[in-house]
């Protein structure tokens, strides 16, 4: 199930939950998939000041995949309007960066795996954002 909050709520501390859809909804995957989108929302929230409203995380063997939207704050937004969405862009890949050990860390603690690889891809329109986690064996 993905929860949305409504326009201009800023999303402070909210955490949309997520689903795992197709075989593996059963085999208990699910409640992980949304701790990890959980995880995900609050960091955000902390080193940004407003979380996704939307995430939902998708596990296939020991790949972990984390997509947002709507994360964009109300300065990002206003630059990106401006013209400027390249400097929104970079700004988002310093905070990504920035939160890459906190990443690691809530997904290492959660799946009881190892990250071998992290990446992270952003878009401005849409709003979106995907966290892409390589573990170092299969969920």
């Amino acid at each position: 199930m993905r929860v949305f909050a409504s326009e201009g709520s800023e999303n402070r501390g909210v955490m949309p939950t997520s689903s795992h859809e197709g075989p593996a909804a059963g085999d208990g995957r699910g409640a992980l998939s949304a701790g990890i989108s959980r995880a995900v929302v609050r960091l955000f929230s902390e080193h940004t000041g407003r979380g996704p409203t939307k995430a939902r995380t998708t596990i296939d063997g020991e790949l972990i995949v984390v997509l947002l939207h709507d994360s964009m704050t109300h300065a990002e937004k206003t630059l990106v309007r401006a013209g400027r969405p390249a400097e929104v862009l970079q700004m988002r890949r310093t905070f990504q960066e920035t939160m890459r050990p906190s990443l690691i860390e809530a997904v290492e603690e959660l799946t009881d795996r190892s990250v071998v690889s992290f990446m992270s891809a952003n878009d401005v329109d849409p709003d979106a954002a995907a966290e892409i986690f390589v573990m170092d064996r299969a969920v």
